[in-house]
C-alpha cells in the first residue's frame, strides 16, 4: 500500500523550493551552471556576517552546549529589549520576548498557538507564502489582501475591511515586503493598527527587512503602536546581519497583553516543546542589535547592495513590456511583462523556459499567492557583473519569446 501525505498539504506550496527548483538541482547534477536568483540567501553572493558577531559566537561556542531557557538566553532577550526600547516601544519586559530558530519557526509557533479549525487570518497578497502555509497547516483559513501595484504596493485599507468576518483573528504585515520591496507608509501601517483596534484583532509584523531601506525611505514598526490591540512584532540575523545559516529570530509582544494571557500560555507551551531556540547563534545577537550597523554601508547609494538594486531595475525596465515598481527595501524586485506582447502562457511557463533556455532560476508571482499570471520575483543578490550578464540573458529570453 502506498504511504500518502497528510492531505493538510493538498493545497498549499511553497514555490521558492519548489518543482522549479528541483527541476534546477536536476541541471545542476547533469552538470550545467545554474544561475540561482529565486532565494535571499546573502551568503551565497559574498554578503557575509560581520566578524564581530562571528567572533563573540566562537567566544562562547563552549557556553552553549547546553538547553537554554525555552523563550531564549536572557542576554539575547535583553537585547532585543534594548533595542525596540531605543526605538521608543515602551512597556516592555523580558517576558515579552521569545527567541526562535529564525522568523520562520516563530511564524509556525504563533499560527499553531492561535488558530482553531477555520479560523482566518489576513495576509497581504502577494506574500511571503511561508505565512499562507503556517495558516493552513495550522487549520486556519489564509485570506488574502490586496497590496496596490499602483500605489507602490501598499496594502488597500478598504479591502482589508472588507474581509473582516466573524471568524477573523489577525492580521499580518510583511513590512519591508517580501516579495515587492515595498516599505508601507505610515499611515498605512497606523491604518491596520486601527482596523484591528476597532475588529480586535492580532497584528502580526514580519519585520526581517526592517534595516535594508534605500533611497531615504523610512520603516515605521508596528511595535508599540497600540495599547488596546495585542502586537507580534518579529525580526532576525538572516538578512541585515547576513546570517540567514545561523537561524536567528525573534519576536516582541507588545500592546493588549492582559488581554491574552492563554495565547501567551499556548506560545510558551509550544516553545518549551521545542526544548530551546539554537543557543550558538543567541551569542551573537546582543552583538548584532548592539555593534556598528554595517548593513547602512550597503544600502547607500555608494553600497553594493543598492547599486545592485539599481542596475536590475534599470535592467530591467527598459525592456518593451516589462514594468517594475522600484523597491524601497528588501533584497527582490516584483516586475510584471505583459502578456500580450510575449508568446508566454503564464508565470509558471516563463519561470521553466527561462530556466531551461538561460540556466536561469526566479519564482513566479503566483508563488506568493498573487493572483494574476503575469509576475516573478528576482533577488538582486549577485555581484554586479554577474547580475548584469543575468539581466541580459532575461532580456534577450524575452526578445526571443516576443510575439511577431
Amino acid at each position: 500500500m502506498e504511504i500518502l501525505k497528510s492531505s493538510r498539504l493538498d493545497s498549499l506550496r511553497y514555490d521558492i523550493r519548489g518543482p522549479v527548483y528541483e527541476k534546477a538541482l536536476q541541471l545542476q547534477r547533469e552538470g550545467y551552471k545554474i544561475t540561482s536568483l529565486n532565494i535571499g540567501n546573502p551568503a551565497t553572493f559574498g554578503f557575509e556576517t560581520p566578524e564581530e558577531i562571528i567572533h563573540d559566537i566562537i567566544m562562547n561556542i563552549r557556553n552553549a552546549q547546553g538547553y537554554a531557557d525555552s523563550r531564549g538566553l536572557f542576554a539575547a532577550r535583553k537585547a532585543v529589549m534594548q533595542y525596540y526600547q531605543s526605538r521608543g516601544v515602551k512597556n516592555i519586559e523580558i517576558e515579552d520576548i521569545y527567541i526562535g530558530n529564525g522568523v520562520s519557526e516563530l511564524i509556525s509557533l504563533t499560527m499553531t498557538a492561535l488558530l482553531n479549525p477555520h479560523d482566518e487570518i489576513l495576509i497581504p497578497s502577494p506574500d511571503y507564502p511561508l505565512w499562507t502555509t503556517s495558516v493552513g497547516l495550522a487549520g486556519g483559513t489564509p485570506v488574502h489582501y490586496v497590496c496596490d501595484e499602483a500605489s507602490d504596493w501598499n496594502p488597500d485599507l478598504k479591502d482589508i475591511e472588507s474581509k473582516i468576518t466573524k471568524k477573523t483573528r489577525g492580521i499580518v504585515l510583511i513590512n519591508p515586503n517580501n516579495p515587492t520591496g515595498a516599505v508601507y507608509d505610515k499611515e498605512i501601517v497606523e491604518g491596520i493598527v486601527r482596523l484591528a483596534d476597532k475588529h480586535k484583532l492580532i497584528v502580526f509584523a514580519d519585520e526581517i527587512y526592517d534595516k535594508i531601506l534605500y533611497d531615504g525611505a523610512i520603516h515605521h514598526s508596528t511595535a508599540g503602536m497600540s495599547e488596546d490591540t495585542l502586537i507580534v512584532t518579529m525580526g532576525g540575523m538572516s538578512k541585515n546581519y547576513r546570517a540567514a545559516g545561523f537561524r536567528g529570530g525573534w519576536m516582541i509582544l507588545t500592546g493588549a497583553k492582559h488581554k491574552a494571557k492563554s495565547y501567551v500560555e499556548g506560545l510558551t507551551f509550544l516553545a518549551s516543546m521545542r526544548l530551546c531556540a539554537n543557543v550558538i547563534t543567541q551569542y551573537g545577537i546582543q552583538t548584532a542589535l548592539g555593534g556598528y550597523q554595517s548593513i547602512n554601508d550597503l544600502v547607500a547609494p555608494t553600497g553594493r547592495l543598492y547599486k545592485q538594486m539599481h542596475l536590475a531595475c534599470e535592467k530591467l525596465v527598459s525592456i518593451p513590456g516589462i514594468t517594475c515598481v522600484r523597491p524601497k527595501g528588501a533584497m527582490y524586485l516584483f516586475p510584471k511583462f505583459d502578456l500580450k506582447q510575449f508568446d508566454f502562457k503564464n508565470d509558471g511557463d516563463f519561470v521553466l523556459s527561462l530556466l531551461e533556455d538561460q540556466r536561469i532560476l526566479v519564482v513566479g508571482g503566483r508563488g506568493f499567492n498573487f493572483k494574476e499570471p503575469d509576475h516573478f520575483r528576482i533577488v538582486f543578490l549577485p555581484h554586479l557583473e554577474q547580475l548584469e550578464l543575468a539581466m541580459n540573458k532575461i532580456a534577450l529570453h524575452f526578445d526571443n519569446h516576443r510575439k511577431k
